[in-house]
């Protein structure tokens, strides 16, 4: 009875008393970095862009991106993939990075269950990449906790960026704070829990996934892999320094397309280098948090094997 006379608390005072518990002490500084301003680098290709409305060769546009949520792509291999699935991937930024990242003969296939948010994602791959890495990416509009159903083990590499709490979100916007209760990570984990199984029977046996969220909450983050564990036996995480040599192939792909947006030409790689190096190491993966991670943040990543 008293739990459920707690998940009836809602506002601010509920948010604030829900992550005390979690964080303690620390929740106070950490909350006020979350209301500050996110950090961003910008990608931007030289290459040339297909165009429906202008004839010609037009330049790719720059899109903005959390340093932590590149992190959180580049920690995926795909070096030896030639099927890459990014399983809920609008707005798009991180379809962005892994097609980036893509070997010569590599296919990404981008979803989105939304079909107002699967058009967006279209524009932006259609946008910001140019022609020879967009004709490698398809896009499709799907539910990804149902995919499973028609494939199985059928991509080398899968991304899965799952919705999330998005507390960040919350705590800057009036209107959804004041409507906050501890059921919404509830209701959150059960679509995350639908999403990891089904992109778990998707990923080929010895292919790699990173699950990813901007949540703050265990509940979210390490406790659906736990889930996932006892479910599967096959599940092997990776360690830092296997997941860092991931990234640190990735990263160096992308030096020549991460920008600073307020230095005109000064590339940001190293800045996306030291936000991973600011992560710190959780149960099954590692959580980036704007209070430790110079305003990057927060997410949480983690990389794992189906053997």
């Amino acid at each position: 009875m008293k739990q459920n006379k707690k998940n009836k608390i809602s506002g601010i005072e509920a948010f604030d008393s829900y992550y005390t518990e979690i964080y303690g002490d620390r929740w106070q500084e950490l909350k006020a970095s979350l209301r500050k301003e996110n950090v961003y680098v910008k990608f931007l290709h030289s290459g040339k862009r297909n165009s429906e409305e202008e004839e010609g060769e037009i330049p790719c546009q720059e899109y903005f991106l959390d340093p932590a949520s590149v992190c959180a792509a580049l920690s995926l291999p795909v070096n030896d993939s030639d099927k890459v699935l990014d399983l809920c991937a609008a707005p798009g930024g991180k379809s962005l990075i892994l097609s980036s990242v893509l070997p010569d003969n590599g296919c990404l296939f981008s979803n989105e269950r939304s079909p107002d948010r699967k058009k967006r994602l279209a524009k932006v791959i259609a946008t910001c990449l140019p022609r020879e890495i967009s004709s490698r990416v398809t896009v499709s509009c799907s539910d990804g906790a149902l995919w499973c159903r028609r494939e199985s083990e059928a991509y080398d590499s899968i991304l899965l960026d799952a919705p999330c709490s998005s507390e960040r979100h919350v705590l800057n916007d009036e209107k959804y704070l004041k409507d906050w209760t501890p059921n919404r990570v509830k209701t959150m984990t059960i679509e995350q829990w639908a999403l990891l199984s089904s992109a778990f029977r998707l990923l080929k046996k010895g292919g790699y996934m990173v699950y990813s969220t901007c949540a703050l909450a265990e509940e979210e983050n390490d406790k659906i892999l736990q889930r996932l564990v006892k479910k599967f036996s096959q599940v092997q995480f990776m360690s830092f320094e296997e997941v860092k040599a991931v990234f640190d192939s990735n990263a160096e792909k992308l030096e020549n397309l991460l920008f600073y947006p307020d230095r005109e030409g000064e590339k940001a790689l190293p800045l996306v280098q030291s936000t991973f190096q600011k992560a710190h190491k959780t149960q099954y993966g590692f959580h980036i948090l704007p209070d430790t991670g110079e305003g990057a943040g927060p997410i949480f990543f983690s990389l794992l094997r189906k053997n």
